[in-house]
């Protein structure tokens, strides 16, 4: 065979192979939407995402405890609840972080640290396949996208790439993925626009100069050659050298921390000054079905130990950003598919469940924590969730919106809907934004109420709008959405209509409204 021939075969558009340039595996991103969104805004910005995918379906419960509902905490989870007193309070919110989160405390008295409650969308899956699709898509959940979210946008803004590029405007990748696959996140219509660096060896390697050994055979000698050819062609290889040689010194970080490994190389890459927009790396193991804390100590075991190691990584990172004077540039954002069920299972573990919350870190971000404690009922089973407060498209489209400046025309088609802006990122970040003080306040407010409450076939719905768009939807105690009851653009004022109910069975649910950046969930008793 030819090696012209060879080639084409062997390296298909979209395929990742082991060892491409100095034992380091690249992957060219698709057109994705955040991707663009975060280029294209920031064709003349120097800020950057960083994005962490925690794997597996994290326990926002064990993570982020409402800790005015304890008591009914503890009888719903009682083999795996943190003991009271060793959960860390976040300031004067009635809430706390799971003891292995020492660093993220530090990040919030340093005043950088955001916290965003009971996180999701209606009609949550509990696959991990479709769940993990769905957020790293921004799809609705009975919609099958094939771009992700971060490269819709950068389709629209960069026509005819890779052809021309790079540019004196953007000499650089435009996203970086550590690790070997590469997330539907980073996937558009057409061709690659962005880089996966397979581990943290082959990383060094790549910036040492050391290739991996092949072996002497004939397949070792077309490895050999593809890897040259690739290095030939290789657009961003050397400009990712250069901007690693520029950072001589870094500050510590835990050893045996696979996600602080990760961070290392991207705190480096941005210091050495690079211009790429987002990177995204990732933490598994958040599956835990059984064995997650210790009986004898719950604020231990496995669930407490991934913890603790985003938590550390993620103060080593932002430590390391302000060290090389870079971490002004950098807003962070932990997600994981989905959160896990109130009640704990006999396995000591807890099972697939709906919202929870994520974290957003940085010098710019809204230190505080945004939304209401979830309410815990007082008798739950296994099939309960917690509802959903905040859409997760609705934190993107306010990163992009916020962060990176897209307009509000280009951030419709990026997200494919109108979300809810959030007060998340500082208005000191160079784009308008609401303060985090003043919505909690407003949210004080009573918003939504009903009566009566219980009720038996209906109920009377009052809410309050400040003008603009509102948006009502009703959620069962599992999470699914029952139906959306009000959509529509409203005048300032309060208004009142009638909420028939006679095919729902008796049990809890929420009202849940959206008028704004405002929001405030309801719960209601059907009672026959």
């Amino acid at each position: 065979m030819k090696r012209r021939d060879f080639l084409a075969k062997a390296i298909p558009a979209g395929v990742v192979l082991p060892s491409l340039i100095n034992g380091l595996s690249f992957k060219a991103f698709g057109a994705s939407p955040l991707i663009s969104a975060l280029t294209a805004a920031g064709e003349e910005s120097d800020h950057v995402l960083v994005l962490i995918q925690m794997n597996g379906g994290n326990d926002g419960l064990n993570t982020v405890v409402p800790l005015d509902q304890y008591s009914h905490l503890f009888k719903a989870r009682s083999n795996i609840i943190l003991p009271e007193k060793k959960i860390i309070r976040l300031g004067n919110y009635n809430t706390g972080l799971h003891p292995s989160m020492q660093g993220l405390n530090a990040l919030y008295k340093e005043g950088k640290l955001s916290v965003i409650q009971s996180v999701g969308y209606p009609q949550p899956s509990f696959s991990h396949f479709r769940a993990t699709d769905i957020w790293l898509t921004a799809s609705d959940s009975n919609q099958v996208i094939n771009t992700g979210w971060t490269g819709r946008y950068l389709d629209q803004e960069f026509k005819g790439y890779p052809l021309g590029y790079p540019t004196t405007t953007m000499p650089d990748p435009l996203a970086i993925q550590i690790g070997s696959f590469i997330s539907p996140a980073f996937q558009g219509p057409s061709v690659g626009m962005g880089m996966a660096i397979s581990d943290p060896v082959n990383f060094y390697n790549l910036i040492n100069g050391i290739q991996d050994p092949a072996p002497n055979t004939n397949a070792g000698k077309e490895l050999t050659y593809i890897r040259q050819v690739s290095q030939q062609t290789q657009q961003y290889a050397n400009v990712i050298k250069a901007a690693a040689a520029k950072v001589k010194l870094q500050g510590t970080y835990p050893t045996g921390n696979s996600l602080a490994d990760q961070l290392k190389i991207v705190s480096r890459l941005i210091a050495g000054g690079l211009k790429t927009r987002i990177y995204m790396v990732n933490i598994g193991g958040f599956d835990t079905h059984s064995g997650q804390a210790n009986s004898s100590a719950t604020e231990t075991g496995v669930h407490a130990n991934l913890l603790l190691k985003v938590s550390d990584a993620i103060k080593a990172f932002m430590d390391d950003l302000k060290l090389q004077s870079a971490s002004k540039r950098v807003i962070g954002m932990t997600f994981s598919e989905f959160g896990r069920r109130i009640q704990s299972n006999s396995s000591g573990g807890t099972d697939h469940g709906a919202a929870a919350p994520l974290f957003l870190f940085g010098d710019y971000v809204e230190n505080g924590v945004l939304g209401k404690n979830p309410t815990i009922p007082g008798n739950v089973n296994t099939n309960d969730n917690l509802p959903m407060q905040y859409d997760f498209r609705s934190v993107y489209a306010s990163i992009l919106e916020k962060w990176f400046c897209v307009p509000s025309a280009t951030l419709e088609a990026v997200m494919l809907k109108n979300f809810q802006s959030l007060p998340i990122i500082s208005s000191r970040a160079g784009c308008n934004s609401n303060l985090l003080a003043t919505l909690n306040a407003e949210n004080e407010r009573i918003l939504i109420s009903n009566y009566p409450n219980p009720f038996q076939s209906y109920t009377n719905i009052t809410y309050k709008s400040k003008g603009g768009h509102v948006l009502i939807q009703i959620f069962d105690i599992q999470g699914r959405l029952m139906g959306t009851v009000l959509d529509q653009v409203t005048q300032a004022g309060e208004f009142s209509f009638t909420l028939d109910t006679p095919s729902y069975i008796p049990g809890l649910y929420y009202a849940r409204l959206q008028n704004q950046e405002l929001q405030q969930v309801r719960t209601m008793m059907v009672a026959r």
